[in-house]
This record gives C-alpha cells, sequence and structure tokens, in this order.
C-alpha cells in the first residue's frame, strides 16, 4: 500500500496571480505575519512563491531563486555539503585574517558575502529535479555546524522543521515551537546550532539551555554547542571571551586581556575592537529556571520528561516572562521533547502541547501558552530509512536501495516499526515505551503505563490500535438527528453530516426506528430489549471561564433477538453545544430513533425535567439499585441515578472494567468492536476520585449499567420466624427417652 504524504500540503490561490506578480516585482512583501491573507512570510527578499499550510500553519515561502545544480542528471541532484576552501581554513580568527594583503583578501569577498547572504535569505538547490528551499538556519545547520557523526544528513523533515520554525521566529504573535519528535531526531543538535547561529549575529543578548536536568543541559553545552562554536569558519565566529572551550558561559565579546598593562604603558595605538556582548549558557532545572531575566532564545530540550518536583508547566509560566517586554514578544523559545509516562512528567506536556495548537487562539491572537506545537510521525525521522535526496523509505522498496548511509535498504520503515511492535505486544509496557520513543501518531506519543489505571489498560490499547490499524473511521458515521419536516414529537431521521456531532456506527432498521409506546399520555420506549442509552448532562448553557464540561450520550446493545449487534456501543455524543436546551433536543431525537431508555445522573436534573415536561417520563430509567417504595420524591417523579454515593461510584467503576474484560481489545476467537477512540482514551486515564474530567467514562458507564440493571436490583433479606406445630421434641441419650422442656 502506498504511504500517503501529510506533512504539509500547497495552497493555491491564496493570492490574486496578477497581485502576486505586482508585489513581487516591488518586492513588497514584507517578513512576518501578514493579517490580510492569514499567512506568515518567511521571506526576507520582498517577494514569495510557493505558500504551504504545515500543520494548520499557513507560511509563505520565498520566490525560487537561482537553484544550484549539483549534476544535470536528475537521480544526481541532492543535497552535497560544500567544502571549505584550504586556504580560508588555515585562519582561525579575525585577527589572523587581518594579516593578510589586501589582495588576498579581495579575492575571498565575494565568497564571504554569498555565505552570509544565504545565512540571511536561505539556499535554493535542485533536489531529485526539483527545486527545493532550505532557510538560512537550516543552511547553517548543515554546511557549518559539526555533530557527533561529523556533518548532519538533510532530510526532508527538518527541512519542514526548520521552515516551521523561521515562521515561529517571523510571527510576532508566537513565543516559539513546541516539538513533539521521536528519540534521535536530531533535535538536540538543531536547537545546539540555532543557538550558535543567532548568538554570533545578536549584540547585547542572552541565550539559554534548559533540559530534564542540570546535567543534561551542561552536556548539550559542553557536547553540543561549544563545538559548533568552535568549528565555524572565522568570518562568522565573533570575538571570544575565556576559554575556547568553556564548562558554563560561551561569551562573545572582548576579553579585557587585550587591554595589557604594557600597551597602556608604552601608549601603542590600540585597535578599536567591538565585541557583540552576547551569553550562550545553562541552567540548573527547576520552576524558575531564567527567572528575572531577558532572553532572545531558549533551548528547551526534553521538556517532555521533567520529573517532581520539577514541572514543566510552571517552569514555563515563568520563562515566558523573560521572553517579552510587556506585550511584545522579544525572544522565542525552541521546545522539543519525547514524552515520558504521564505520572512522569508526560501529563504536563501534553498539556503543554495541547495547549499549543495553532487552531485555538485568544483574542490576542496567541495560543494559551504562546507557542506553536509541531508533530513529525517517526516515519519521516528514522535513522537507516533515508534515500538519496534526504525522503524517508516508506514502504519495502520492489528494486535495490542504497539508503543515504550507503547500506541497502531492504524493507521499508513502516514494515519495520510494525515488526517492532508485533515483536512487543506480548508486553504491553514495553510497547507502550516504544510507542513514546517512536510515535506514528500524538496519541502514541502519550501512552500511559499499564499500571496507572484502574482499568485493564492493554486491553483498551489493543483496542485503540486495531482501531487505527484499520481505519475505523469507515465503521463509524458522523452525522444529526432531526424531526421529520420539522415537526416535534413525530418521527426522528439520521442525516450524515462531517460536521455532526453524533457519531454512530450502527443504525436500526426500518421496523426498529422511531418505536414509541403511548401508555396513559406518557411516552415509552419500544426497544428496551435492544438496548440503553446512558448520560452525563450538564444544567448552564454558559460558564464564567468559556469552557465547562461536555455533555455526553453513549448507546449501548444489549443481547436480543432483533438483528443489531450485541453488547455494542453503537453512539458516541461528546459535545457542549451553545445552549443546554439544543444539547436536550440533540439527546432527545436520539431517544426517539432508537426506542431505547436512558439512565441519566440526576444531580443535574434539567434533562430529566426536560423529558416530564415533553411527555417522555417513560423513556427516563430509575435507579437500578432500588426498588419503587425506597425511592425519593425526586426519583419517583423524574427517574436518574445519583453520582454521589460511594456505593454507585464503585458500581459504575466496576460495570466499565467489566465490559473492557469481557468485550475490549484481544478476544478468545476475535478482537471488540469497540470502535470509540475517544471513550477508550478516556477510559485509559480515568481517576475514579476525580471523575468530573471524565464526561465519556460517566455516560458509557451509565449504559452500561441500563443495560444489565438486573444485576443491581436489591434482593430482599430472608427473615425467619420460629413457629410452634405441636410436634413434641424428645431427649434419646441413655436407656430412657425423655421429653424436652
Amino acid at each position: 500500500m502506498k504511504y500517503n504524504q501529510t506533512l504539509y500540503k500547497e495552497l493555491k490561490e491564496v493570492v490574486n496571480e496578477k497581485l502576486l506578480k505586482k508585489e513581487n516585482k516591488n518586492k513588497k512583501w514584507k517578513y512576518g505575519y501578514n493579517e490580510d491573507y492569514d499567512f506568515i512570510v518567511i521571506s526576507k527578499t520582498g517577494k514569495i512563491g510557493q505558500i504551504i499550510e504545515i500543520q494548520n500553519l499557513r507560511i509563505a515561502l520565498p520566490a525560487v531563486y537561482e537553484p544550484f545544480k549539483r549534476s544535470e542528471r536528475k537521480e544526481e541532484q541532492y543535497w552535497e555539503r560544500q567544502e571549505y576552501p584550504k586556504e580560508l581554513a588555515r585562519i582561525k580568527s579575525r585577527f589572523d585574517w587581518d594579516e593578510y594583503p589586501s589582495e588576498f583578501k579581495e579575492k575571498w569577498y565575494d565568497y564571504i558575502d554569498e555565505e552570509f547572504k544565504r545565512r540571511s535569505d536561505g539556499y535554493w538547490f535542485f533536489n531529485n529535479g526539483k527545486p527545493t528551499y532550505i532557510t538560512g538556519s537550516h543552511y547553517m545547520y548543515l554546511q557549518w555546524s559539526k555533530i557527533d557523526v561529523g556533518a548532519p544528513d538533510y532530510r526532508e523533515s527538518n527541512r519542514l522543521f526548520f521552515i516551521f520554525w523561521e515562521a515561529c521566529k517571523a510571527d510576532d504573535r508566537c513565543y516559539g515551537m513546541c516539538y513533539l519528535k521521536n528519540r534521535r531526531s536530531g533535535f538536540s543538535f538543531m536547537s545546539s546550532a540555532e543557538l550558535v547561529n543567532q548568538a554570533t549575529i545578536s549584540s547585547d543578548a542572552r541565550f539559554g539551555i534548559l533540559s530534564k536536568s542540570g546535567a543534561d543541559a551542561k552536556k548539550m553545552f559542553t557536547d553540543k554547542v561549544v563545538p559548533i562554536s568552535v568549528n565555524y569558519p572565522f568570518f562568522f565566529k565573533p570575538i571570544q571571551d575565556g576559554m575556547d572551550r568553556p564548562k558554563t558561559e560561551l561569551a562573545y565579546r572582548v576579553p579585557a586581556s587585550k587591554l595589557t598593562r604594557r600597551k597602556l604603558e608604552t601608549n601603542e595605538q590600540l585597535k578599536e575592537l567591538q565585541g557583540l556582548d552576547t551569553t550562550i549558557d545553562w541552567k540548573n532545572t527547576g520552576d524558575n529556571s531564567y527567572d528575572g531575566e531577558k532572553l532572545k532564545l531558549l533551548a528547551h530540550d526534553e521538556s517532555g520528561k521533567w520529573e517532581r518536583p520539577d514541572n514543566i508547566l510552571n517552569n514555563w509560566r515563568v520563562t515566558k516572562t523573560t521572553l517579552r517586554l510587556g506585550r511584545r514578544i522579544v525572544g522565542k523559545c525552541m521546545m522539543g521533547s519525547t514524552s515520558n509516562a504521564l505520572d512522569k512528567g508526560g501529563n504536563n506536556f501534553k498539556k503543554l502541547y495541547y495547549d499549543s495548537n495553532v487552531t485555538k487562539r485568544n483574542k490576542n491572537g496567541q495560543t494559551a501558552t504562546g507557542l506553536y506545537s509541531f508533530f513529525i510521525p517517526m516515519e519521516w525521522n528514522y535513522e537507516g530509512f533515508m534515500d538519496t535526496f534526504g525522503l524517508p523509505v516508506f514502504t519495502t522498496p520492489e528494486n535495490k536501495k542504497i539508503g543515504r548511509d550507503g547500506f541497502e535498504i531492504k524493507v521499508g520503515v513502516i514494515e519495520h516499526w510494525e515488526n517492532e511492535v508485533e515483536g512487543l505486544k506480548h508486553d504491553q509496557d514495553s510497547l507502550n515505551e516504544y510507542y513514546r520513543q517512536f510515535p506514528r501518531t500524538e496519541q502514541h506519543a502519550f501512552r500511559d503505563e499499564t499500571k496507572n489505571s484502574i482499568f485493564n489498560l492493554t486491553k483498551i490499547y489493543e483496542q485503540i490500535d486495531y482501531n487505527e490499524e484499520f481505519n475505523n473511521l469507515s465503521t463509524i458515521t458522523k452525522g444529526s438527528f432531526v424531526w421529520q419536516n420539522g415537526i416535534k414529537d413525530t418521527k426522528v431521521s439520521f442525516i450524515p453530516n462531517k460536521d455532526g456531532r453524533f457519531k454512530v456506527s450502527w443504525i436500526p432498521s426500518k421496523n426498529l426506528q422511531n418505536k414509541v409506546i403511548l401508555k396513559n399520555g406518557v411516552k415509552y420506549p419500544g426497544n428496551e430489549h435492544v438496548g440503553a442509552f446512558g448520560l452525563d448532562s450538564y444544567d448552564i448553557s454558559g460558564t464564567v471561564d468559556g469552557k465547562g464540561s461536555n455533555g455526553s450520550l453513549h448507546g449501548l446493545t444489549k443481547f436480543s433477538m432483533e438483528n443489531a449487534p450485541p453488547n455494542h456501543f453503537f453512539l458516541e455524543y461528546i459535545a457542549r453545544p451553545q445552549t443546554a436546551e439544543i444539547f436536550f433536543e440533540e439527546v432527545l431525537m436520539a431517544l426517539v430513533f432508537y426506542g431505547m431508555p436512558i439512565l441519566a445522573e440526576n444531580n443535574k436534573p434539567r434533562f430529566l425535567y426536560y423529558l416530564k415536561r415533553r411527555g417522555y417520563r417513560g423513556f427516563s430509567m430509575n435507579r437500578p439499585d432500588r426498588v419503587w417504595n425506597k425511592l425519593s420524591t425526586t426519583e419517583k417523579e423524574i427517574g436518574g441515578i445519583p453520582n454521589t454515593s460511594e456505593d454507585i461510584k464503585q458500581a459504575h467503576a466496576a460495570a466499565i472494567e467489566s465490559y473492557i474484560e469481557e468485550y475490549v481489545g484481544n478476544l478468545e476467537n476475535s478482537i471488540g468492536n469497540m470502535y470509540h477512540q475517544k471513550t477508550l482514551e478516556d477510559w485509559a486515564k480515568f481517576d475514579i476520585n476525580n471523575r468530573t474530567k471524565h464526561d465519556a467514562s460517566i455516560s458509557s458507564g451509565l449504559a452500561i449499567m441500563a443495560c444489565n440493571k438486573n444485576r443491581y436490583i436489591p434482593v430482599a433479606k430472608r427473615q425467619t420466624k420460629s413457629m410452634y406445630l405441636g410436634i413434641k421434641k424428645y431427649d434419646n441419650s441413655g436407656y430412657i427417652s425423655k421429653i424436652n422442656k
């Protein structure tokens, strides 16, 4: 099966063609966010070309400009690091350069100017016959940065990473990026290269490093940042103070030693030296690291691995202030990490990542964190599976293919990954760790350890994996319910709609639809024998913070003689419409269409009163754990079940647990048919002591209890009473029988 590229898409006709040509001719496009077209211009030439979208961020690339062509043959066109001229390589500093004659300098001025231009504007080259753009930062990484293996490889994934990063830098609404990555993706080296790149062209600025521990931050500084700086060509290397290979701070400033006592005493003419007065350093890990300081760039490595007592969320709240002056953003953060298990720092990073979604902005145009989230699936960035052009070999090659490392690629990266997964399925915790290190989806990256769930997480993840592998979306239809002809309390129809709030995996046959029984003016469900609903409702339309929990509805079938899949969750609804009344009406229509009763929590009773007023009290189930004469007056009036009782909480959790064991994940001869991913994910993180965050778990558990109500019927205690029947009892011990008194 052919792999479909999804990392970015080209946007057509965003700008009128005539206007685009005119603006390009006049070099009118300014670097930064363009509000008129809602895209970020990363071109520094005044001209734009291709407009792409990377994870919902619209970016205008520079217009194509004289791409370098390594060869006329398409198959020989790829990135190649250009050799540093030996004559220049011998020059170690600007002071050495000053000693050379003018004729020598004149010879190399054009070469040096061109390198500065590429550093600023980026670089075009032909890659497999296609003009390809890399940013200036990416060029500095590839051409001038020394890493552990020597020169970095060109990878398409890194090209998109740097384009996204350039957009973060250009956008004055953005504080930087939050990159969810796979292991050994090269982020530490790329962020180290960017630190050196930016620091060596910035004056009076400070650059910082944080990692999961102070030792890790120090190692990144000494093993990555310093070697990159040391190996820069002299024309990019500012005057440096202190040791060539410092341990704590890299200072680009004029050393005091240049002003020697001898020179002062002899009145020797001093050259006027100018330093950048810029530093790069690292800090120990903590909530208040860099507090009170002003940073131009912060490299935030392994941010998904901060463990207690350190908290990445607390740290970011503090660190964010170091990157701004009032409302103006003056610095950026380059954050990247794989994720730990959720209780080992992963949950905080997960929240940080999802709060950085570029589609969710406040009125100032910023995400909740100020960062922009970015994720690249592991198949785009896995060592050993890159071809000559820096593109991943997704599927197993039909013909012999040599990778960029010179070794033959015999199997595609996706098949390799699937083989690894298959070998770990017997050990769910090891499998989840592999998912976190090499995720193909965001959900993989935030997999938790099985010991952290009250339910069987192994079976839940087996089901999630199955659904993802076989694209469960084909079994689920999104849609809406409507009253036929718009007349309420008649019949209901289901309308497929990609924007609908209902997700259904089973539609009853015509003879089962809209089965409503009228008794004494009260409507009752006609398909109670087929299944039931569970509901977690809400009473208030709006909340103070504008958030509030979602309303959640689940439908579940029983075993019946009807043509319906048994013990199957056929409906999921998790949403919060604009008003509570809209929510109530949508739930009511689902009940009527399926003709099934509902068990709802009665601590939020508005929906149950809504049913009663409309004549549907017969659809509301009474709590199954009490007989009629033990119900309260309110419970007799509207039905429902309380959520305050500890017994109910335990019974509710036990119902979900039992269902998972019997019907989810790998079964004896099959796989479960629970296709609703949101619900599965909610079960995975369910906390019985904090149930309010788990709307899907509440309603799905109530649906299970509703379908198995007989399990909860109270059994009356047997009372025994002694009764005299007039029959005498004898004591037959000894030789003579005696009547017992």
